[in-house]
């Protein structure tokens, strides 16, 4: 697909010369565009027509979500067939944040929006700094909302944001795209490459240009979905899945999880407050006068205050074994022993 700066140089070789009109030059340019671009489209599996679905809008509402709903079963087992290569891209990525590196996605559309979604969840969450986990959508922030035209086609725009966020060798990098075909996507993980940071292509498709130009490629093959070509549905929960999995289990692998207890939980609301308290009283069986004096000497840091009532330690030396632990509460509770 012609990127926005190819554009730029066709439009300016146009204009220039003789004078002549060259509109339909231009004219059978983009038919040309368009024509290898269809051609494309149609070896996708992500944008397959159904023909068994071709008269889906004269059935009962009850029989539309049946047949929606059954669709959307066959995605885990699709997520299934890949996690191999799923783990391994997440062990990759979790030895680089292990050194500081960060964890960045970059995608156009749904697969930009999953991203940003995805990794705004983790501050809360895990209680990581927002530059932590970083979202980049094609066209930024507004395309959360709104499509921004031209913007999933450009290369080079995703190296420049990209180079906006100072990256380094020490980062990795998710292209995330359904057709595999995106180039703000594609673009990410080339230009991640050059920098050497570390590099996953998530896709909907086999075979495709994102997992080959990514060090590590994740082809989730979902099939066709119930609405031609949109892939908000089968291969946008695909996504999802995919990526719940990387920034999860890579915080788990970072020590910020006790068993499945999220003990990084920022506590930002009155919500989180009560499941802070919660989360020690599931960790220690202490009693409530106990979570509250342990929540208190330790500034609400629910992993300091488990480890103060369990190591039966002041909260000033809870503070140094988690540091020298690195933050993992299992190795600092041996520590203590």
């Amino acid at each position: 697909m012609t990127t926005q700066n190819q554009a730029k140089d066709q439009s300016q070789d146009h204009g220039s010369g003789s004078g002549q009109d060259h509109g339909g030059d231009r004219t059978q340019d983009q038919g040309d565009t368009y024509s290898d671009l269809r051609a494309q489209l149609a070896g996708l599996t992500t944008e397959a027509f159904r023909p068994e679905l071709a008269e889906i809008d004269r059935l009962p509402t009850a029989e539309i979500a049946r047949i929606m709903n059954g669709e959307d079963a066959t995605v885990p087992a699709a997520v299934a067939d890949r996690l191999p290569a799923i783990a391994a891209a997440i062990d990759a990525t979790a030895e680089r944040m292990a050194r500081g590196g960060r964890l960045i996605y970059a995608g156009a559309g749904t697969a930009g929006r999953l991203g940003v979604l995805d990794a705004s969840e983790c501050p809360p969450t895990f209680n990581t700094d927002p530059s932590q986990v970083v979202g980049l959508i094609a066209g930024g922030p507004s395309a959360m909302v709104k499509a921004v035209e031209g913007a999933e086609d450009s290369r080079d725009l995703a190296a420049e944001d990209l180079t906006a966020l100072r990256l380094t060798g020490a980062d990795t990098v998710v292209g995330v795209s359904a057709s595999g075909r995106t180039p703000y996507a594609i673009g990410a993980v080339e230009h991640a490459r050059r920098v050497g940071a570390l590099t996953i292509g998530l896709s909907c498709n086999a075979d495709s240009e994102l997992a080959a130009a990514a060090e590590h490629g994740i082809e989730i093959v979902v099939g066709p979905e119930l609405l031609t070509g949109s892939t908000r549905l089968k291969s946008g929960t695909a996504q999802k899945l995919v990526l719940n999995m990387i920034s999860t289990i890579t915080m788990i692998r970072l020590g910020k999880t006790y068993g499945n207890l999220m003990v990084d939980v920022r506590a930002s609301n009155e919500k989180l407050r009560a499941r802070s308290r919660h989360i020690v009283a599931l960790a220690t069986g202490a009693t409530d006068p106990e979570i509250e004096a342990a929540l208190a000497a330790t500034d609400g840091e629910v992993k300091n205050a488990i480890l103060v009532i369990l190591g039966g330690v002041e909260a000033a030396t809870a503070a140094k074994l988690l540091s020298e632990a690195d933050g993992h509460l299992r190795a600092a509770l041996a520590a203590n022993n």
